[in-house]
């Protein structure tokens, strides 16, 4: 009498799972992995930002007001915080961009898919141009430099150049991925594969993008 088949275990079912390189839990190892770094990156700002308000609350100098800081002055008017909402609000439209583009790619329709990740790739590229005229801005009119700061706490240009730096490097990053993903829309590379690796570059977006809204209302809203 022959023997009945045996039936794999829990542990032997998930080492399958993950051994076949493929997929786990039902879901793409692209976005596994990516969920999984936007997961370490969370800490990583969440640190940062903490800090940031650790500091502002123990600094013993002044903090600068953010509405004389950031403000630009535009035909002999001095507009509080001007540069700083165009900048959100690019940022804002791309995630609108990038959801259209990740429709269009399950959808199958390339031409859209395209032109809607090279609009977020053009917005975020914007975002960054802006991100280094407020650098600039700050340096060479305020005189504010990361070891120090003539209008108040110096920790506030430590602080405020590390995190705002460090969002901008990951837009930057955004911006090429972006582009290079667009590229492989367009040449047909995602056709027989599917189009997860869309939403997978629109996960990181909507993270740089969601992260930047608690960089606005701490550092330019506080």
């Amino acid at each position: 009498m022959a023997n009945p088949p045996s039936v794999p275990s829990l542990w032997q079912q998930l080492t399958q799972d993950w051994s076949a390189d493929r997929q786990a839990f039902d879901m793409p190892w692209g976005k596994l992995m990516m969920w999984l770094f936007l997961l370490s990156d969370t800490f990583v700002f969440s640190i940062f930002l903490t800090g940031y308000m650790t500091v502002r609350l123990s600094a013993m100098e002044s903090w600068p007001n953010p509405s004389e800081v950031f403000a630009l002055t535009i035909a002999g008017h001095h507009i509080p915080l001007v540069l700083i909402a165009i900048m959100t609000f690019i940022l804002i439209t791309s995630s609108g961009t990038m959801a259209m583009a990740v429709n269009f790619a399950y959808r199958g329709d390339r031409r859209r898919t395209v032109y809607f990740m090279l609009a977020t790739a053009a917005l975020g590229a914007t975002f960054v141009c802006m991100q280094a005229f407020e650098w600039t801005k700050l340096i060479l009119d305020e005189g504010i430099r990361p070891w120090g700061n003539p209008l108040g706490a110096a920790q506030f240009g430590a602080s405020f150049f590390m995190i705002t730096g460090f969002h901008g490097m990951h837009v930057t990053a955004g911006v090429i991925y972006l582009a290079v993903i667009a590229r492989r829309v367009a040449s047909g590379r995602y056709e027989e594969k599917g189009y997860h690796n869309v939403e997978i570059s629109g996960l990181y977006w909507h993270f740089v993008d969601l992260v930047w809204v608690f960089i606005f209302a701490l550092f330019y809203l506080w």
